[in-house]
């Protein structure tokens, strides 16, 4: 699909027919992702046209509420669509992702919010969840100021996400577990965006720094780090029973998967033709590349069943999974970045020299993989953490 090397491949979990549907939307508009890759990367910001596609495609607002304006497409469905436009361009698969674990703070909106926010804007709904500045309690809402990091997508957002620490007075307010932390929503147009982004991957998914000074807020465009940490009430509008972190690595885990598609591909084509210097084979030919490529390819194959699996019980679970099915999804997500990061290390290694090249899918493949896997929500401090769990501590998120 959408232009892949031909080689063969080792069958994945069976795909559904929603699935099937999702992924042709991805392959119409492959074409016009792949022709415009390049001036994404160098302007670092993903081109216009290319949110309109993705927008008229319907994928940013995927996993969002049908009364919201979404699909509501199931997890194993969204993952398959952001593991083939990471094999395309993972900066567009980012942001995509992203919108995806901030589109879930629907469910945690009033709904007449949630269908402003969602379904009448049509641009992104972005922004930072890592607690920075203050939102200071008043009549009605909050006094908002402080600086974000990280609005991937913002290029193309109608409205920005802002975790900050609840203030009273000046003094930040303090709860049985800590300081207390809101999410507040607002609209692009007052926000300063900052011109950051200068980053060795992702390049293209344009995530800056944002500003905000003394915003009024309205009780009704907020919700709490709290909350966040529990499915969001039922009603008949919520589109999934899943807490907001335990949703992030489904978000977030396919795009390295991607790459490390995308990775082997690139290696495959190369090694095909290429004969390294002083050498009298091509690279396919050598016992060593042979048995690194199957050892990679089996890192993927095992690194997606691992992920849907994941997927499967937590839809099973409809909102009673506890910590022991978090701790299974925070594993997952780090599982799943240490393997694809393997995978592209060993096939840009393999390449030689060819991979350095700005030319080189490879050269793309290794910094974006280990700019995405940067992310909390994939990083290796899972597996301390759960590893404390298992041995009878509570599962924090870190020390």
């Amino acid at each position: 699909m959408n232009g892949a090397v031909s080689r063969p491949r080792l069958p994945g979990p069976a795909g559904t027919a929603e699935q099937q549907e999702w992924l042709r939307r991805v392959d119409k508009i492959a074409p016009l992702l792949a022709a415009h890759r390049q001036d994404g990367e160098r302007n670092r910001v993903t081109p216009a046209v290319v949110y309109e596609a993705l927008r008229d495609a319907g994928i940013p607002r995927m996993w969002v509420s049908r009364e919201f304006g979404g699909e509501q497409v199931s997890l194993g469905t969204g993952m398959a669509v952001l593991e083939e436009l990471a094999r395309i361009d993972a900066s567009v698969a980012w942001q995509m992702g992203v919108q995806g674990a901030i589109g879930r703070l629907s469910d945690y909106l009033p709904e007449d919010r949630a269908r402003q926010l969602f379904k009448d804007n049509d641009g992104l709904v972005v922004g930072g969840v890592k607690p920075f500045g203050s939102a200071e309690r008043v009549d009605g809402g909050y006094r908002l100021s402080g600086e974000w990091s990280f609005a991937s997508g913002s290029a193309h957002a109608g409205w920005l996400a802002c975790m900050a620490f609840l203030t009273s007075g000046g003094e930040r307010v303090v709860g049985p577990h800590g300081p207390e932390i809101v999410v507040l929503f607002v609209p692009k147009d007052a926000v300063e965006i900052r011109d950051t982004w200068h980053a060795i991957g992702l390049r293209a998914s344009g995530s800056n720094h944002y500003r905000v000074a003394d915003l009024f807020v309205p009780e009704d465009l907020s919700t709490t780090r709290t909350a966040m940490a529990r499915p969001p009430r039922d009603r008949p509008a919520r589109a999934y029973p899943v807490s907001y972190f335990d949703f992030g690595p489904f978000t977030t885990a396919p795009v390295p998967l991607g790459l490390a598609v995308d990775a082997i591909d690139s290696f495959v084509a190369l090694a095909r033709s290429k004969v390294p210097a002083s050498g009298t084979t091509v690279l396919a030919a050598g016992h060593t590349v042979q048995d690194k490529v199957g050892r990679a390819e089996m890192l993927v194959h095992g690194a997606r069943v691992l992920l849907h699996d994941a997927a499967a019980r937590t839809e099973e679970a409809g909102g009673t999974g506890g910590d022991e099915l978090s701790c299974l999804i925070r594993l997952t997500g780090a599982t799943v970045s240490e393997q694809a990061v393997s995978v592209v290390d060993t096939m840009y290694d393999l390449a030689g020299s060819s991979s350095v090249y700005e030319t080189s899918r490879l050269e793309r493949c290794f910094r974006d993989v280990h700019t995405a896997t940067k992310h909390i929500a994939l990083s290796s401090s899972h597996f301390e953490m759960a590893g404390l769990y298992l041995l009878g501590g509570e599962l924090a998120m870190r020390r």
